[in-house]
């Protein structure tokens, strides 16, 4: 009999630009409030960029509801949910990502509900947006430092300036679809621009590991 061996490769996968669209910019799109565009592969300060984005729709006297409907018209990126599913048969999923739980729910749905760590929103009677609830600083990086201190290899995948850094503490990073200048700043990481090759490059990545670990 093989003896039993426990899983012990995570893959950590942001959410918005690698699984599903942009939320904010399909929004943006939707109310044509242009302002509404800038995400964090513009701003990688995610205080100043949702701070800035609570007083716009504050502005615009648009709440949660508003926003919760754009999303409910809204799916995964084409091949999205093939591609989850085929890394869940061979590794553990987490997706870490900067979005809310109150817009993530219909989103997690459609893709077979993955493990999600985010943060979370709070909102007044009137469903205007009153602040923002970070689960913790720095969420996906201290996430991929704690898997990593559980003995989990973890390989970790983004699109933006807030993913850099789980992808750097991760014992690999992958960029999927970044910007130019995330790839001119971030030149260590491989760039993939599509689930094939994010796929392909996931698999090398922990098969370097494995070959190391035995070394």
């Amino acid at each position: 009999m093989v003896p039993w061996e426990p899983a012990v490769h995570i893959v950590c996968l942001d959410l918005e630009g690698v699984l599903v669209p942009e939320i904010w910019i399909e929004f943006a799109t939707r109310t044509g409030i242009p302002e509404l565009r800038r995400t964090t592969r513009d701003e990688p300060d995610y205080d100043k960029l949702m701070q800035y984005r609570l007083a716009i729709l504050a502005e615009h006297r648009l709440g949660l509801p508003d926003i919760q409907q754009v999303i409910a018209a809204m799916g995964p990126l084409d091949g999205a949910r093939a591609f989850v599913d085929g890394l869940r048969e061979d590794y553990q999923l987490i997706i870490l990502s900067d979005t809310f739980y109150e817009f993530a729910h219909p989103l997690m749905r459609q893709l077979g509900w993955p493990t999600l760590f985010c943060h979370s929103l709070e909102a007044g009677a009137d469903g205007m947006l009153v602040r923002y609830h970070l689960r913790m600083p720095d969420q996906k990086r201290e996430a991929v430092r704690r898997l990593k201190e559980l003995r989990f290899t973890v390989v970790a995948a983004g699109d933006s300036y807030n993913d850099t850094a789980m992808l750097a503490e991760a014992h690999a990073g992958i960029l999927f679809h970044p910007p130019e200048n995330v790839i001119r700043e971030f030149p260590q990481f491989p760039v993939t621009r599509s689930f094939a090759e994010l796929r392909h490059e996931i698999d090398k990545a922990f098969s370097v590991c494995s070959t190391r670990q035995q070394v």
